[in-house]
């Protein structure tokens, strides 16, 4: 077992349901100069470990490791991050797909009662999510500016599907709750919020080309 900081580039912590924290992390070249790299993983040795350590995975705890496993192990053959402004997306299994973004590795998934595993949020959601977690940075930001204090800051999301076609987002309501945030301050911070660079996007959505192999005869959809 690895435990060194030194021999990992990145490092990816799950939690299993049983209690364990499994890390999965890549070596570099230069912290072992014999090989072109590995994935490692690791684990805290607990005090029942006293013949061996091992956890155990449920199902979908399975699908999200065997993910995670598969984009470092990609990153070790392709060691160069990708360049920002670029993601890239595999499947996994079923409705799992494994998404890189620079050095880092999310997923997404369907609910069961849709077929899939629940092995993690649905892109949907994390439309919905980047919405909410950008004006969150938005808001913390602000008040680090002001020198106001982040204790208790929290954004809450709360969105629609449409009832017709197409499949979309209908509405979402964004909450930012900052206990103790001066009256002064408030709409200062709300029209911050409002102008954070997702909800600019949704605002003013961006031209999207999609393509097919890559292929410049695909039109813009």
């Amino acid at each position: 077992m690895l435990t060194d900081d030194s021999l990992t580039a990145t490092r990816q912590l799950m939690h299993t349901a049983d209690g364990r924290s499994v890390a999965v992390s890549r070596s570099t070249p230069e912290a072992l100069p014999d090989t072109t790299g590995h994935v490692v993983l690791d684990t805290v040795c607990e005090p029942e470990d006293t013949a061996a350590v091992r956890t155990t995975l449920t199902p979908a705890e399975a699908r999200v490791l065997a993910g995670i496993l598969l984009r470092q192990a990609a990153a070790v053959e392709r060691p160069r991050a990708l360049e920002p402004g670029r993601v890239e997306v595999d499947p996994v299994g079923g409705d799992l797909y494994a998404i890189d973004v620079r050095s880092h590795v999310l997923a997404v998934d369907q609910p069961a009662g849709d077929g899939g595993g629940d092995a993690a949020p649905t892109p949907v959601e994390l439309c919905a999510s980047a919405l909410a977690s950008c004006a969150a940075h938005y808001a913390g930001r602000y008040l680090d500016r002001h020198g106001l204090s982040r204790d208790g800051l929290r954004v809450t999301a709360d969105y629609t599907m449409a009832r017709d076609r197409a499949a979309r987002i209908a509405s979402v309501s964004v909450d930012v709750t900052v206990p103790g945030l001066p009256l002064e301050r408030e709409s200062a911070l709300l029209a911050v919020v409002r102008h954070c660079t997702v909800k600019n996007t949704l605002d003013d959505p961006p031209e999207v080309r999609t393509c097919l192999n890559g292929s410049a005869r695909a039109g813009t959809s």
